[in-house]
């Protein structure tokens, strides 16, 4: 199952560019859920209107980010939205 639905990317298209589903942090040795979506992207290799995408739990977004942030490669930092709370069901419970 992909955890991502990268819809169509480009600026007229970015909130569909946001990632959805359950997911962990991106911080090396992490596992707590992801709850923020940082995108990037590398102007080097990557067009402008390319989006990656980090998740990260709330203890390690603001290191995320400076990391990013630090070599201009951040763009910006949104909500996690886990699909099961997205479309208006509950959460799964068992973690």
């Amino acid at each position: 199952m992909n955890i991502f639905n990268l819809g169509g990317a480009g600026l007229a298209g970015q909130e569909s560019a946001r990632a959805t589903g359950t997911a962990t942090c991106s911080r090396k040795g992490c596992r707590l859920d992801a709850q923020w979506q940082l995108l990037w992207n590398n102007p080097r290799i990557h067009t402008p209107e390319r989006r990656k995408v980090w998740l990260s739990c709330g203890d390690h977004r603001e290191w995320l980010e400076d990391y990013l942030q630090t070599r201009g490669l951040w763009k910006e930092t949104v909500r996690f939205a886990d699909d099961s709370t997205a479309n208006g069901s509950p959460a799964n419970e068992a973690h």
